[in-house]
């Protein structure tokens, strides 16, 4: 008798844990330089492959352009690679010689990793290589949306590992995907951690399962243009960074929010650099589509304002970058307000900083709380108090928040997996790499004496403190052959005199 596909694909979980978890135990008896070996194969061989399969994710899933699916892929391979290559995963990775204590690294064990359909090649290849860098096995569950060039993605890098020397089995993609087979990825025992990156159903499973997790959220991010900001430079990088791979990096601007000043000539430069502004009936009809089952719509995420336009029943010029909106009002029954994974933009208007601070905490608190910001100003007063006072885990300042976010621009972490903190309901608010897929055992050694009950002497019983203080006078005019007679002073006198003293610092 045959099993059902349901069946089949648990099963299937079932048997990639078990081999996944056998080969854990191997790799984790390797040493540094073989571990680093595996990951540098592996790196070069995503480096080989970015392009091949940046175009496999497009083909297979409609959203985003080949050559920014190559570029993600490459962002990867080298700026990733390059941040943890030399990481110490292994053994003693710290001593801290004034405290007399060590750092010893140990793996979690086995990651089960879920990959949205947005960004899957970039985010299999990243987890894949941060895993095996922290000597973790991984099991892969890919969006069934993009099922082909997430496996073809694990194999890419499993062979590369095997190739290097890592035992096989390390690294798994489940081939029949869906909510039950994650959840009983995400479940079972031999599951030690969870990486999720996904929608928001998803990654509160992940939080719901019972396993150590880390999850991100949506990315709702306002950017904010103070008067003070070079306006041609700043809407060159917003450009580049909301049009890259048509908007799919969670980190990419959702609204801008503009001082009244400098709004004239923004718009202006806007329009120069290739953005389309909606009129009252275009909002509309575009608004109409955004939005699907109180999530973003699928059939607009990652595509080109024309593909957008022509789907709600317009036309916008063949050199348009982007669709802007202005809008002025935040909320769910405003789909210009929320995030759109796609070229389409929202413009509030503030007529100052306070105010624009204040917008750009309501856009957070719709939907993307803890995740980016970005602010384009000169002036650090301003600047430092929308670091400050933001519930955002990264102040994005004159650089797009799609690059700046991932750390391609900025000195953050190099990361395809970023934390909100508690802001956002996660454990943390760091980009994730391999020290987050670590335990840390530490050994302590002794220090200091803890002091018995018979040598310590309480403040709040001054009698004690000036008799002790005197029997050590007396003591030390006996070590050096003074006689009390000599000092010309009893023990009492001396017990007596301290007692004062300390009456009159009003420690009696």
């Amino acid at each position: 008798m045959s099993l059902d596909s349901d069946l089949l694909a648990i099963q299937e979980v079932r048997n990639y844990l078990q081999e996944a978890r056998a080969a854990q135990k191997l790799l984790e008896k390797m040493t540094q330089p073989q571990i680093d070996a595996i990951v540098t194969a592996m790196a070069q061989a995503a480096e080989q492959e970015a392009e091949r399969l940046g175009a496999m994710a497009v083909e297979e899933t409609g959203f985003g352009k080949a050559a920014d699916k190559k570029a993600k892929n490459l962002f990867v391979a080298r700026d990733v690679y390059s941040a943890i290559k030399d990481m110490q995963t292994v053994g003693i990775i710290r001593k801290d010689e004034a405290r007399q204590v060590w750092e010893i690294a140990q793996p979690v064990g086995t990651i089960a990793a879920i990959i949205p359909s947005t960004n899957p090649t970039s985010t299999v290849l990243f987890k894949c290589l941060i895993a095996l860098k922290a000597r973790n096995a991984i099991v892969i569950s890919p969006h069934p949306s993009a099922l082909r060039c997430s496996q073809e993605s694990a194999a890419v890098m499993r062979a590369a590992a095997e190739r290097a020397g890592a035992p096989p089995g390390l690294i798994h993609c489940l081939s029949h995907p869906s909510l039950e087979v994650s959840g009983e990825l995400m479940r079972h025992k031999w599951t030690d951690l969870i990486l999720a990156t996904g929608g928001t159903a998803m990654v509160k499973a992940a939080y719901s399962s019972g396993k150590p997790a880390y999850g991100v959220g949506p990315g709702n991010v306002p950017v904010y243009v103070h008067r003070s900001a070079n306006i041609p430079r700043a809407v060159s990088r917003i450009l580049q960074s909301k049009t890259f791979d048509y908007g799919t990096i969670c980190a990419s601007e959702q609204a801008l929010v503009v001082d009244q000043a400098i709004k004239p000539a923004l718009i202006e430069e806007l329009k120069r650099q290739g953005a389309y502004f909606l009129n009252a009936q275009e909002k509309q009809k575009i608004a109409s589509i955004l939005m699907a089952n109180k999530g973003m719509n699928p059939q607009v995420v990652g595509r080109s304002p024309q593909a957008i336009a022509s789907k709600a029943g317009i036309a916008v010029p063949e050199e348009a970058r982007i669709l802007i909106a202005e809008e002025s009002e935040v909320g769910h029954e405003h789909p210009f307000s929320m995030e759109k994974l796609c070229p389409v933009l929202a413009l509030y208007t503030v007529n100052d900083w306070q105010e624009g601070c204040h917008r750009c905490i309501q856009l957070l608190t719709l939907g993307g709380l803890g995740h980016t910001l970005g602010i384009h100003a000169e002036d650090l007063t301003v600047i430092e108090a929308f670091g400050l006072e933001k519930p955002a885990s990264r102040i994005v300042v004159n650089t797009g928040t799609t690059f700046g976010g991932i750390g391609a621009t900025t000195g953050i972490f190099p990361s395809m997996t970023l934390g909100c903190g508690t802001f956002g309901n996660n454990i943390t608010s760091d980009n994730i790499g391999p020290q987050h897929l670590l335990n840390l055992k530490r050994v302590a050694f002794g220090i200091k004496e803890m002091p018995g009950p018979e040598e310590s002497v309480t403040d709040s019983n001054p009698s004690q403190l000036a008799n002790k203080v005197a029997d050590s006078l007396i003591s030390t005019s006996i070590s050096t052959n003074i006689s009390t007679n000599q000092l010309g002073i009893t023990r009492e006198e001396v017990a007596q005199i301290i007692r004062n003293v300390l009456s009159e610092m009003q420690l009696n």
